[in-house]
């Protein structure tokens, strides 16, 4: 399997199989010319992932499954949405809301989570149809323990 060496500010030289790639074909909201990513675990937090871009050196984004904090969300999305994954079966998709963090809190994206197919390595950012926060704060004993 193929290595390749990506370079990052927040994790310096990483090396990764081409395997290990995810390709987000349309995008991020933002990020439009980020295509390509991985998925790399934090060596401090086990419910913490980083979304780091193959390309932008300095671009990585804090990742968690939204069900470890709200353990009944799910994603509510047109499946022409989620179509171009080809989840077979749909329960095969991995869920991540990307972490931000303000003065104030800890809070996760709800409103546009990362649907990721990670057999054939290949997601979709989609905008959740019901009411979902785009800044769901954390309460103060998650921020303590799992996230900060």
């Amino acid at each position: 399997m193929p290595v390749m060496e990506i370079r990052t500010t927040r994790f310096g030289s990483v090396q990764i199989e081409a395997d290990d790639v995810i390709c987000f074909p349309n995008g991020m909201l933002g990020l439009d010319g980020c295509r390509h990513w991985v998925l790399l675990a934090d060596a401090h937090n086990d419910a913490l992932g980083w979304l780091q871009s193959t390309t932008q050196p300095d671009i990585a984004l804090a990742v968690v499954s939204p069900r470890r904090f709200v353990p009944d969300y799910q994603v509510r999305t047109a499946r022409a949405e989620i179509a171009p994954l080809a989840l077979n079966p749909l329960q095969n998709a991995h869920v991540l809301a990307i972490v931000s963090k303000n003065e104030q809190s800890i809070t996760l994206n709800l409103k546009a989570p990362l649907i990721i197919n990670l057999e054939r390595r290949v997601g979709r950012q989609v905008i959740h149809n019901g009411e979902q926060p785009v800044q769901y704060e954390l309460c103060e004993q998650f921020q303590r323990k799992r996230i900060a």
